[in-house]
């Protein structure tokens, strides 16, 4: 144990906290985390899992008398905590009049000077905003629109601010809006290229291309049906970028994700190696500056403010930035809803790729599931296989079953290429005991290092050198750094222990961005179900899903009916008024 832990072990004692919270508290608050805590018993909201009422009784432990229910500090760490708490669920802001009535159903007596506290401890910001919605507006009526009056939104730091340099870096990008070829030249060289690697394009997906061609940020939409139409159109602005000098950038959320646009642009050349590979979104900003005068982002509904950010800023002054995004998707698991903004805004083109052939069975179920239904599809292959299963417990005996013998034996695809992706963590049939009855399975040991042995599949939950959070590999060896090795062959170093969680079955949100080979999703029963939620999961295969359904019929009534939750954003309004 560190000494900065056994500080704020000794701290959380007298507090008659359990000492098992202080590695995260230490983690959380930093090199001072003990003074801190110390200082202000409240920072325990922080942590995920600590209740307002857990936190008052180690106040009152530590202060006594002075732990008062309008003690400025635990004002602004309640406010902070709701802040934190939307944030969870993907907001960017709250609008303050919401988040006072929510603080005062804290009982909280003067909800006014607890939002006032947080903005003075600096752990929340304010944002005014006096974007008109109303475009119905008819200046042609000869009237003159009254201002509407500013709405306040309160956010967290670091998510407010990024959301801020968001919306201000695509502005900035936006007002470049030199084209990097004309339109007739541009359809000239999509022509010229689908002749010379010997593929058809639809007319929509042209269409697309002549507009990244001419605009200076694109939504580039597509469906479940369309990577092989998605790589050759990237092909094509390769052709583009080539031909007007300006060169291209093409990245994905992660090293996986990269690895499946990369094997659809291989089946694209012909005669030897692609000249175009994309890289994951951690490569490409490490590059930063970007010098691409066209950038490329794939499955960017995975990604959240905050990465968005970072690439937006990256882009050169006339740089064009294209989002290719699957609109059906869940939004981020982190806060934003970058691509469904940029589009609503109206500042940025929209436009589509679409794949002319029929659908295979993947993308005929996902589309189904888009539309609100969860109907038997045709698979001569077996590409989508239904697995019923009347417990959590047997479901998981499924799923063992399906990544180890099932899918293997009978389609070839290696257990290391099929990804278990499961709607929740907890329970028997939850991310963490899948994790447990697959580790058994496929690589027993004794957790000898920090948890983990040599030969483990790792999810990373952070960024680091080479890697970002929602990359999966496995563990190859364990020094100084663990050494993983990432879907793509590269080994990177991870330093930071607390940046490794087991892979073998991942959460829906922490699937979110990557492709693999095949896919085990699993409901268990009691999972609150939403029709994004099932697309993502079903999407991130390419080759083979195997669907295990404990639900008892609600996976079929939660696509129907709950399309999903909405997300406060201020993307839209920083757009519109940049």
């Amino acid at each position: 144990m560190s000494e900065a832990v056994e500080q704020v072990s000794a701290v959380l004692d007298r507090m008659g906290a359990p000492g098992s919270l202080a590695p995260r508290v230490a983690a959380r608050l930093g090199q001072r985390a003990a003074a801190e805590l110390e200082a202000n018993p409240w920072l325990l909201l922080r942590l995920p899992g600590v209740t307002v009422e857990q936190a008052d009784f180690c106040a009152r432990q530590h202060l006594g008398d002075d732990a008062r229910p309008d003690d400025p500090r635990r004002l602004s760490a309640l406010t902070e905590h709701v802040l934190r708490q939307a944030a969870r669920r993907g907001h960017t802001a709250v609008e303050e009049r919401r988040l006072a009535n929510v603080v005062g159903g804290m009982g909280v007596a003067d909800p006014a000077a607890a939002l006032a506290a947080a903005v003075a401890d600096g752990v929340s910001v304010v944002f005014e905003s006096t974007d008109d919605t109303d475009d119905d507006f008819d200046f042609a009526e000869g009237g003159v629109p009254d201002l509407p009056d500013a709405e306040r939104f309160h956010a967290l730091p670091d998510v407010g601010h990024s959301e801020q340099r968001l919306g201000e870096q695509v502005a900035r990008l936006i007002g470049g809006n030199d084209p990097v070829m004309d339109a007739l030249t541009a359809a000239e060289t999509v022509t010229a290229a689908a002749e010379r690697h010997e593929f058809a394009l639809s007319e929509r997906t042209r269409e697309a291309l002549v507009t990244v061609a001419l605009r200076p940020v694109t939504v580039l939409r597509h469906g479940p049906g369309d990577a092989a139409e998605l790589a050759r159109a990237l092909v094509c602005l390769h052709a583009i970028a080539t031909d007007s000098q300006v060169g291209i950038a093409v990245a994905a959320p992660t090293a996986q994700a990269a690895a499946a646009v990369n094997a659809e642009l291989a089946r694209c050349w012909l005669g030897g190696e692609p000249e175009l590979r994309a890289v994951s979104l951690t490569e490409l900003l490490a590059g930063a500056p970007l010098e691409a005068g066209v950038v490329v982002l794939c499955e960017a509904m995975s990604v959240g403010v905050s990465r968005a950010a970072e690439l937006a800023s990256s882009c050169a002054d006339g740089a064009h930035l294209v989002l290719a995004a699957d609109p059906h998707q869940a939004p981020s698991a982190t806060p934003g809803r970058v691509v469904v903004d940029v589009a609503a805004s109206r500042t940025a083109h929209v436009a589509e790729v679409a794949d002319p052939g029929e659908p295979g069975p993947i993308a005929e179920l996902a589309q189904a599931v888009a539309d609100g239904g969860v109907p038997e599809v045709a698979a001569p292959e077996r590409e989508v296989v239904r697995v019923p299963a009347a417990s959590a417990e047997e479901a998981a005996h499924r799923v063992v079953q399906l990544l180890t013998d099932s899918i293997p034996r009978v389609l070839g695809i290696a257990p290391q290429d099929v990804q278990v992706v499961a709607a929740r963590e907890d329970g028997p049939a939850g991310a963490g005991a899948l994790n447990a009855a697959c580790k058994e399975r496929l690589n027993p040991g004794p957790g000898a290092h920090g948890g983990f042995d040599v030969g483990d599949r790792v999810l990373l939950v952070a960024e680091g050198p080479g890697y970002g959070p929602g990359d999966t590999g496995h563990l190859r060896e364990v020094g100084e750094a663990a050494v993983v090795e990432l879907a793509d062959g590269r080994r990177v170093s991870v330093t930071d222990p607390a940046a490794l969680r087991p892979g073998w079955a991942v959460t829906v949100a922490a699937a979110h961005g990557s492709r693999w080979p095949a896919v085990v999703a699993v409901f268990p029963p009691r999972v609150p179900v939403s029709r994004p939620q099932v697309y993502t999961a079903l999407t991130r295969a390419v080759r083979h899903v195997s669907l295990v359904d404990a639900t008892g019929g609600a996976l079929e009534s939660g696509v129907r009916e709950n399309a999903g939750a909405e997300r406060t954003t201020r993307l839209v309004r920083v757009l519109r008024e940049a």
